[in-house]
This record gives structure tokens, sequence and C-alpha cells, in this order.
């Protein structure tokens, strides 16, 4: 284990309908022995998050279910019953069921791709902004990691159908460049899938 003394969870987003892809990209394969999700929860895991929280649609849920994926204590399945309202709706009932206060990663399911000093480097500048992400190139990536405000916000909001975009407009932003263009990634199709694996 990394020995971080700040304390955070993280959030991962994987509710989206996959409609491109015909699947859930949470089952798309990692490597012979894991699918997209139980890499990313894994590598959340060994970086010592307190709680990781997997906000997904019942296709996604039904599909962990139907193959016996299952995750340790740490990890809490929430469903997001309207998946059309998209990512903001997925974050708010993501932050509302921590059970922890404090900075939070938010990770996109599309992008299985999680760099330990990536993660690291964005939780040495928490101080410094309540929302970062890192930059490669000129360009923002994922995963973002948002401070105790912004959960806080997100556990009162009563807006649904929010911008993502727009609502963490609001917060003061810091982009913390990095050296992996991997925190570009979002697979989207099997031709993107196919460049990867």
């Amino acid at each position: 284990m990394i020995e971080i003394k700040k304390e955070f969870s993280a959030i991962i987003l994987a509710a989206g309908k996959s409609e491109r892809l015909g699947f859930p990209k949470l089952s798309l394969k990692y490597d012979d022995k894991k699918i997209f999700i139980e890499h990313v929860v894994n590598e959340y895991l060994e970086f010592s998050c307190i709680e990781i929280i997997l906000v997904l649609n019942e296709i996604g849920n039904k599909y962990l279910i139907d193959n016996q994926i299952r995750f340790n204590e740490n990890v809490k399945i929430i469903i997001n019953e309207h998946p059309d309202w998209h990512r903001f709706y997925s974050l708010k009932i993501g932050a509302r069921s921590l059970n922890n206060i404090h900075a939070v990663f938010v990770h996109n399911v599309d992008n299985p791709f999680v760099n330990i000093k990536v993660l690291k480097e964005l939780i040495n500048c928490s101080e410094k902004a309540d929302y970062l992400s890192p930059e490669y190139e000129g360009k923002g990536g994922h995963p973002f990691l948002i401070s105790k405000n912004i959960v806080q916000e997100l556990r009162s909001i009563e807006e649904n159908q929010m911008h993502l975009k727009e609502f963490l407009n609001q917060f003061f932003k810091m982009k913390v460049k990095v050296d992996d263009e991997k925190v570009l990634v979002n697979i989207n199709t099997l031709e993107e899938y196919e460049k990867y694996f």
C-alpha cells in the first residue's frame, strides 16, 4: 500500500447507456482476469481509498450479479435509476452515499487506466483548489479530484439535471500537469478499445 496521510474516497461513474458499444463498458476485458470495473476498483483500493462508490445502471448491475462479480466491504454499489440524467446526477447520488466527507476522486469507467503517480500528484495539490484535474499537453483528463466543499454541495443541492462541467465551474479549479497521455483516454467503441487492448 502507498502511504498517503490524507483521507480520500473514490466515486466510479459507470451508469452510462453505452449505446455506441452496445453493452456495458464496465464489462470490457482489461486482461485475462479482470474487467474494467474490477481493475479500476482494485487500483483505488491499492491506493488506500477509504471507500469506493460504484454508480451503475440496472443493466450494469445485472451484469455483475449474473457473472458473480463481487467486491470487498469498502465498495458500495449505487443504482442510478435515471441514466438519462447523465453524469451530474450520478455524481450527486454517489456523493450522497459516502460515509466519509473528504476529498473524492471521480473516475469514469470508460477510462480503465489508473496511474498511481497521477493520483498522488492530485492528492498532493488538494489543499490548493476545490476541483483538480490532470492535464497532459494542454488537455484536461481524468480522473479528477473534488474537495470536501464540493462533496457537501453535491449532498445538499436539489437540482438533478445540471451539466457536470457547469456545476464544477462554480468552484476554484486547478490543472495539474502530468506525464501520462492515458488520462485523456475515453473508450466508447470497439475501435477505441482495440487501440489499447
